[in-house]
């Protein structure tokens, strides 16, 4: 019982700085038709009526593909594809409206619960639908008429505003009306990349079969940067999806991101809580979007201070790194490079030069627990390295008691006393006998 509460109160504490960072911040959540087909469809719109009484300010953006092809079977009528863009003609179209309908009233309906022992218990959500998008048609390409399927002409921004400030959900599905007052099928995935960047939202969500964008060898990749996605994009075309909730949610993030939407985030419809996780722990579980990595390694400023000390508290305990005052860290933080990760403090190194000898100390190493397993020690070795050619050292040297072997494995060679410039061996700790490891530059 005790570790329960434990993790309960650590899951707690880990997740305040994300509530913070979320509150008050506009997020697009795009639901396509295969997501709101599944069993953990209720638990999804759980934990949107979760974000929302977090004061996060909801679009949700629902698509309706599986449930329109499953209408239009019924019906006999025929399903018409141009460039992977659905023909809506006049009977599809009717469909298409009786299919989104039909869910705009089910997501509503499900926000809306609030009975007792139910996970929206008290929430009262207002859900606001609306002609927000103003649509226009395809038109003919080729030949083909789309007849009723469109694209967006324009967002009324002011007005999902004005719902998003009352503290209302805004619901917006895929059927878009035009100044002509017809009706145009649009697709999820360009509603939810536009209303994004009109917003100028801090994330845009989708949902996926599987956890995220998946590697060759089917592990998730957490983070693509712009380039990453194009290539997926045309590696997955190039195997022949060119319609899946994976492939339409990428080709609506690389826009979006481009577009100045901070992160777009991927996850699976299938994992109890995938929203949760994604937005509120450090790692996520899914993949993210970004036009830059949210994980930077730099040189070291006055700010840094409180995430160091953090991060070498516990090894100083431990006898593992010599205990520094936070006034020596004041004085040296120039000497120190950190890995940041979402504005946590998750590696650090310094360097301390000797000119004389061109030699340089690398010191002071510490890689948060969390990430030990996985490759932030390299990446602070690789820069340090960096930094002591800029400064024309010809070597670097480590004191370590308990490092010995991975600094081994990485080139550095068991050395003794000698090999320290003047000033370091007059200050050398004999009883704590450091075991001293040198690499060569060049």
């Amino acid at each position: 019982m005790k570790e329960r509460t434990t993790e309960l109160v650590q899951g707690f504490r880990h997740s305040v700085p994300y509530i913070n960072a979320h509150r008050g911040k506009i997020f697009v959540i795009m639901l396509s038709g295969e997501a709101m087909k599944y069993g953990n469809f209720s638990g999804i719109i759980n934990d949107i009526g979760l974000l929302h009484s977090l004061g996060i300010r909801l679009v949700v953006i629902y698509g309706a593909c599986p449930q329109i092809n499953i209408n239009l079977n019924e019906k006999n009528i025929n399903i018409l594809y141009h460039k992977y863009i659905r023909v809506t003609d006049s009977a599809s179209l009717e469909q298409v409206k009786q299919a989104a309908g039909r869910l705009q009233l089910d997501i509503t309906a499900r926000l809306s619960m609030s009975l007792s022992n139910t996970p929206l218990q008290g929430a009262n959500i207002n859900v606001v639908s609306g002609n927000f998008i103003i649509a226009q048609p395809l038109g003919v390409d080729e030949g083909v008429d789309y007849c009723h399927s469109g694209r967006i002409r324009r967002i009324d921004k002011k007005a999902i505003n004005y719902q998003l400030e009352n503290g209302s959900i805004v619901l917006i599905g895929p059927v878009g009306v035009s100044v002509t007052g017809e009706s145009f099928n649009l697709t999820s995935e360009e509603i939810a990349t536009q209303v994004s960047i009109k917003l100028k939202a801090k994330k845009m969500i989708g949902f996926c079969s599987k956890q995220g964008v998946i590697d060759q060898e089917e592990k998730i990749i957490s983070e693509l940067l712009p380039n990453d996605i194009r290539n997926k994009i045309k590696e997955l075309e190039k195997s022949g999806d060119h319609m899946s909730s994976t492939v339409r949610f990428l080709r609506g993030a690389i826009k979006a991101c481009k577009s100045g939407v901070n992160r777009s985030h991927l996850i699976s419809y299938h994992e109890n809580g995938a929203l949760l996780q994604e937005l509120f722990s450090r790692d996520g579980i899914g993949t993210q979007m970004v036009m830059e990595s949210a994980e930077k390694i730099r040189k070291a400023n006055i700010d840094d201070i409180g995430g160091i000390l953090e991060l070498i508290r516990p090894l100083e305990k431990k006898g593992i790194l010599v205990r520094r005052s936070r006034e020596q860290l004041e004085i040296e933080i120039d000497k120190f490079t950190i890995i940041q990760h979402d504005n946590l403090t998750i590696a650090c190194a310094a360097l301390y030069p000797f000119f004389p000898e061109a030699i340089g100390e690398m010191a002071c190493v510490a890689v948060h627990p969390d990430y030990r397993n996985s490759s932030r020690g390299d990446l602070l070795l690789k820069k340090i390295k960096l930094n002591a050619k800029k400064m024309n050292l010809k070597k670097i040297f480590v004191l370590t008691t308990q490092s010995i072997h991975w600094f081994q494995e990485r080139g550095f060679i068991l050395s003794n006393v000698d090999v320290l410039p003047d000033s370091k061996k007059r200050i050398y700790n004999y009883e704590r006998c450091s075991k001293i490891l040198v690499i060569d530059l060049f």
